[in-house]
Order: structure tokens, then sequence, then C-alpha cells
């Protein structure tokens, strides 16, 4: 058999394959715990593939080391479309500056689509006497190293978020890291940090409490829950856009035939109108596209986050 005929005999394959496809159950193996905006999101799309596929689509949380432990699960499963990974930005864009990883997840894993991006919000405590962005870098600019912001780590969106301020602003803050946000968020509403730059659906009930005072949003356009905050940029703080996304990845070698048939399907259930009127106003921004059009982004924030990371003197903690 020559090469030719060996070409289209593996087409063939790969393409009655897709054709059949699922014919068992797939997993979905979820980065980060129960609850989170990556396992709602997982989990309607498993709801919104059940009674249209032949297989059940199972819910698996493996949480830990900075979203690794299932990056690296899913990386090093077999590339034949039944395990599917749902992950933040950061296992692609922020952990391989710092060097945390066993696998190489620009080249182990291939991504499938965007699914969301999700609002943060820029918040201080009562305590803190700043009702506007340009109030707070006053404030921290004349208390230099005296103010804490808090993040989930090294590394995650509330640390990268609270570094580029420092950086665009001009302040000098210190980091104070936690192992995840319920803490974090615990000891601001008790001052014991006083800047804190988080995902809006754990904000809003303490903002509209009065218990956390709301100075800004933290992406480049302004979130339509609260439509008359500006953004952190539109408030002062030029050049500063912080919103992290979550994506659907498989192993790479996946034959591209099934992921042409899974991107579609995921995309189709994001766009549904009651999946979005539940979503979206808890600050999850449903995304649809292609796999170039993830691609891409990864690469841009590759690029971006890396340059944050090096200016800041980061090291692997």
């Amino acid at each position: 058999m020559n090469w030719l005929a060996a070409g289209v005999l593996a087409l063939a394959s790969s393409l009655a394959s897709a054709q059949g496809f699922p014919e068992r159950p797939v997993r979905l193996i979820v980065a980060l715990p129960p609850g989170g905006s990556p396992d709602l999101i997982a989990r309607t799309i498993a709801q919104g593939l059940q009674g249209v596929w032949p297989q059940p689509v199972v819910v698996e949380n493996r949480p830990g080391a900075s979203q690794n432990i299932a990056a690296e699960l899913v990386a090093k499963s077999a590339p034949d479309g039944y395990t599917w990974l749902v992950a933040p930005d950061n296992v692609f864009t922020v952990n391989p500056h710092l060097a945390r990883q066993p696998f190489d997840p620009l080249a182990d894993l291939a991504p499938v689509t965007l699914l969301a991006r999700i609002q943060f919000l820029l918040v201080v405590p009562p305590s803190v006497p700043a009702n506007s962005v340009d109030e707070l870098v006053a404030y921290a600019k004349s208390r230099p190293g005296e103010l804490n912001f808090g993040s989930s780590g090294t590394g995650s969106p509330q640390f990268l978020g609270g570094t580029l301020l420092t950086q665009l602003s001009g302040t000098k803050m210190n980091h104070v890291p936690y192992k995840g946000a319920a803490p974090a968020v615990a000891d601001l509403l008790a001052g014991r940090i006083q800047v804190w730059i988080g995902a809006a659906n754990s904000l809003l009930p303490h903002i509209r409490a009065g218990k956390l005072r709301l100075l800004a949003t933290a992406a480049s356009q302004r979130f339509g829950e609260v439509p008359d905050v500006p953004t952190v940029a539109e408030a002062g703080v030029a050049g500063f856009s912080l919103y992290p996304w979550i994506g659907l990845f498989v192993p790479a070698k996946t034959p591209p035939e099934l992921i042409a048939k899974v991107n579609p399907e995921v995309n189709r259930i994001l766009g549904l109108p009651d999946v979005r009127a539940r979503l979206v106003p808890q600050g999850i921004d449903l995304s649809t596209g292609s796999p170039e059009d993830l691609a891409n982004l990864i690469r841009e924030d590759h690029a971006r986050w890396g340059t944050v990371i090096r200016e800041a003197g980061v090291k692997e903690e």
C-alpha cells in the first residue's frame, strides 16, 4: 500500500469515527471546584447535549495546582475525542511563564472553542476612603506599601489585575495570596486587605448590601449589570483591561473531524436564550467561535501577561 492509499484510508476512518461519535460517555474535566463559572458552564454544556447525543457527557471536577492537575490529565489522555477540558486562561497564558507545568499546554492541548469571558470588578471595603479609582490611586500613593491587594494566588486573575493596576498607576501595594477567593473576600469584608479585583458574581451581593464599594469594572467595556460604573481605564488608569476567559480543549492530535463536530454543538448551546438569560447577569459573558479564534486569543494573552509578569519580577512561589 503506498502512502497516498494509506492517507485515504486514515481519512476515511477518521470521518467514519466522527460520524458515529460519541459511542460511549464523554468525560468533561473541569479544572476548578464545583460552583464556579467553569463548573456552571461545563454542566450547562453537559445538560444541553443530553437527549441530543446518544451518550452522556459526564462532568468531573479536578481542581488543584493552579488548574494544572486537570489540564495535565487531559493533555495525556488518548486523542480520541472522549476527554474534554474546561479551563481558565491562566493554564495557557500565565502558568507557562511561572514554570509550573509538567506538560506543554500550548503543544499538548488543542482548542475547541472559547466558552465565556468573566466580568471582574474593582472593589474596596468601606474602611478605605475612596469613592473612585482616582481617589484610590491618590490614597495608595500617599501610603506607599501600606495597602494590600488580595488574590487567589500568584498567577491568578486577581493577582494579574492587582499587579497591572500598580504598574499602570504608579502605586506600590502589597500582594497577599490566598488559597482561593472565599477566604480572600472574607478578609476583604473584614478590612484586612484593602483592594480586590474579583469575579462579579461573587461580589455583586456584597456590593448591593453595602458591604463593599464598587469603584470600576475591569474589562475594556462596561458591564451591563452596572452600566453607570466606569471601567478602570475610563476612570483614569489608561491601558488597564482584565477580562479572563474560559475555553474548551481536547488532547492534541485529536482528529480535526471530531473537533469540528463538537464545536458547533457547544456554540449552539451557549447561544440558547435561556442559557444566556441565566448566566450573563452573573457576569459570565458567553462566547462562541472557532478553534482558530481561541488559538489566536491564547497567543495574544500569552505575550501580554508574560510582559506583566516579567516587569513585576515574579518568581514561582
